[in-house]
């Protein structure tokens, strides 16, 4: 089973392809994807990464969350459902 994390206080320049080499350390990503405004196109300085394993995840989370990444502190925890 699949677990979505939500990655928060990223720079401006972070793609999804850096989020995606950034969590492939602790493990197989099915999706990394950070978030754009969808009027500028600009991101919004989050996103989400999709991980195959809970456990991967779960490492994953506990090394990254507080970690700096291109002088900003990351915010990494288990993503909430969205509601509709």
């Amino acid at each position: 089973m699949s677990t979505n994390i939500y990655v928060g206080n990223l720079t401006f320049a972070t793609s999804s392809s850096d989020l995606q080499a950034l969590f492939e350390e602790y493990g197989e990503v099915v999706k990394a994807q950070v978030i754009s405004d969808r009027d500028t196109g600009r991101s919004r300085g989050f996103g989400f990464v999709e991980m195959a394993s809970a456990d991967a995840a779960a490492t994953a989370m506990e090394e990254l969350n507080g970690k700096n990444i291109d002088g900003r502190d990351l915010t990494v925890n288990q993503a909430k459902e969205r509601s509709r």
